[in-house]
């Protein structure tokens, strides 16, 4: 299983602290190193500058929500900060939530399955052979690319829900998780995405899981300050219903929490359950939070 740094936290910037931190995860050993797209910069951008400072380490949007860009011009984007970085651009997208996209963008989220069908009928294939043409209920794409630098990057679908994750496994190239606990990985996440992907004559998905982690000797503080700071995520539908399938009560139960050799055996179980990556998103104090690099360092 392959481990990245997953930097939240610094989002907002400056651009310097987004590149020093990514060349110091680089420098570490992780496999990659992801930024979402919130209320911050531009995530495809700052990756895209990244690409041209930092060298190795995969680089990955966690994720960026579809409804406010056409797929063909996220392509256009993609393909530029791929280019920028090497090839090693990894592009997550997602829905986002019914609170961001009606009530902040003031677009319609209705029928997300098929938005998201239409939106990968597309992406997809301007990301794999440059051109398109399709025409859907919601979403039309018509036209070529002539970029002389532009090579695949893997497309990975943030979905959780049954068909969601069929869809993931059927078009993309995998999944990215957040606040999905590891039993709910086992039994609902890696056969759902899988077996879709089996069907489809694909190969066998990317799962990748992102979870708050903290290797601390006070594991009940860290787990109020879990609660605390990723309260918002326990409110929010979609994963609501992977804590409430995982029996968690909120978003602290699903973070790993412990010390050294508890929050390895957890991230280890992980990797036994199916995940290929773990995308760990460091909380807690500052000395918790070098504890934790050290700890995860011993497994890159």
């Amino acid at each position: 299983m392959r481990i990245g740094m997953f930097r939240g936290d610094i989002a907002d910037g400056p651009v310097d602290a987004i590149v020093e931190a990514a060349g110091l995860a680089n420098d570490a050993g992780y496999a990659s190193y992801w930024l979402p797209q919130i209320f911050g910069h531009d995530a495809i951008t700052a990756l895209g500058v990244v690409g041209t400072q930092v060298p190795r380490i995969e680089l990955g949007t966690a994720v960026v929500p579809t409804y406010p860009r056409h797929p063909i011009m996220l392509a256009e984007q993609a393909i530029t900060a791929n280019a920028f970085s090497g090839g090693r651009l990894a592009l997550g997208i997602g829905l986002s939530h019914k609170l961001v996209i009606e009530n902040m963008y003031g677009l319609s989220f209705d029928k997300p399955l098929r938005h998201m069908r239409e939106y990968l009928s597309i992406l997809v294939p301007l990301a794999r052979e440059g051109r398109v043409s399709f025409a859907g209920e919601t979403l039309t794409g018509h036209m070529g690319f002539s970029i002389k630098d532009a090579s695949p990057f893997p497309i990975l679908v943030a979905a959780l829900g049954t068909k969601m994750l069929e869809l993931a496994g059927t078009v993309a190239d995998g999944t990215l998780t957040w606040m999905t606990g590891p039993a709910t990985i086992e039994t609902h996440v890696v056969p759902t995405i899988t077996a879709a992907a089996q069907a489809a004559g694909r190969p066998a998905p990317r799962v990748g899981v992102s979870l708050p982690v903290c290797v601390t000797d006070d594991p009940d503080g860290a787990r109020d300050i879990a609660a605390k700071t990723f309260e918002v995520y326990g409110t929010l539908p979609s994963y609501r219903a992977m804590l409430d399938r995982e029996g968690a009560a909120g978003p602290a139960d699903v973070a790993l929490v412990g010390n050294e050799a508890e929050v390895t055996a957890a991230v280890m179980r992980l990797a036994d359950g199916g995940a290929t990556d773990f995308v760990a998103a460091p909380f807690g104090s500052s000395d918790d939070v070098r504890r934790t690099d050290a700890a995860l360092r011993t497994l890159l």
